[in-house]
């Protein structure tokens, strides 16, 4: 069977859920991946509010519509990083407070908890997102950085994570990080390094993205192979390297979207990604879970980006083969 097609709402949270689960039906998605933010998953409704979570529900059923995964990004990241102002733009009030740092951390802690909470009352088992890194931004070790001071940053994390992950066992719900440059993991050797840092607890794995290893020159395909088990829900996203001689890959402090950057973002089937070898190694370690379009192209229109990007990702996936195909040769007829 074809993995279910959903598209990840978070850059579409300025429009209401009741306009965009219409809308994502029509561009030819089975679904939506729900991020909190605008009105399309609030966890506190979700937790206190009666009849929310059926009328929810009955909302994107409506449309027809599923939900495989329910994503809380940005709380996420503020539970380990250095908190600053640029935190405040994408936090609610409620997680924000007075800005003062470790309160910050401590009420994005218990937010993600909530929401495997939320999500569980939704029918969802998996909560995708950031985890933060309080080292991110010692990743050039000048001045000297010792390997104390990273070790440090992994018990950070651990010492954070674990209470969280607690909350995700009793609910029967499974966090799927988001690998990526500025969070504790973003690529295969921080990944394994973070797994080892929660002693491999099984409610913490990763939600495969192939555009934030492909433009770092990591193998996404090897990143599958690495982690087969830990693989809890995939995007779908691309990625293009522009290195021209003047620019470079740490993209010179230039803005999303600017034609100078050593790489950006691009709509599925647009970058560098093969998506080919994406799919035939997510068949070999039996992924059947959805594959959800995260649609982040600045040089185009997100509709037409959106509606592209569902088309191209049906006709890349395909069931894998339960017979070889010279299986017939030899046979008596």
């Amino acid at each position: 069977m074809p993995k279910p097609v959903t598209l990840f709402t978070g850059q579409w949270t300025d429009m209401p859920i009741r306009d965009l689960a219409p809308l994502a039906k029509d561009l030819g998605y089975d679904g939506l991946e729900l991020a909190c933010g605008g009105d399309h998953f609030e966890v506190e409704l979700a937790l206190s509010e009666d009849g929310y979570v059926e009328k929810h529900r009955r909302l994107l059923e409506e449309s027809g519509l599923s939900c495989f995964a329910v994503s809380n990004h940005l709380a996420g990241q503020a539970v380990c990083d250095p908190i600053d102002e640029r935190h405040k733009a994408i936090l609610p009030e409620s997680i924000w407070g007075d800005g003062d740092p470790e309160g910050v951390r401590e009420r994005a802690a218990e937010e993600m908890k909530r929401t495997a909470k939320a999500a569980k009352k939704f029918g969802v088992d998996v909560v995708t997102g950031f985890t933060g890194s309080s080292v991110w931004n010692k990743l050039y070790f000048f001045p000297p950085t010792s390997q104390e001071e990273i070790d440090e940053g992994f018990r950070d994390f651990a010492e954070r994570w674990n209470p969280i992950l607690d909350t995700f066992d009793e609910e029967g719900v499974r966090f799927a990080l988001e690998v990526h440059p500025t969070e504790i993991a973003y690529d295969i050797y921080s990944a394994e390094r973070a797994l080892e840092a929660l002693g491999h607890r099984e409610a913490f794995g990763f939600n495969f993205d192939p555009s934030h290893l492909v433009w770092q020159f990591v193998d996404p395909v090897k990143f599958i192979e690495r982690f087969p088990d830990r693989i809890f829900h995939v995007h779908m996203k691309d990625a293009a390297t522009t290195l021209d001689g003047y620019s470079g890959i740490l993209s010179s402090h230039l803005s999303f979207g600017d034609a100078r950057r050593g790489w950006d973002f691009r709509s599925v089937g647009r970058g560098d990604v093969d998506f080919d070898g994406i799919i035939r190694a997510l068949n070999r370690i039996g992924y059947d879970g959805p594959l959800s379009v995260e649609w982040e192209d600045s040089g185009m229109d997100r509709v037409h980006g959106a509606r592209e990007s569902a088309r191209f990702v049906r006709d890349v996936d395909f069931e894998p083969s339960d017979t070889a195909f010279d299986a017939a040769f030899g046979k008596e007829v």
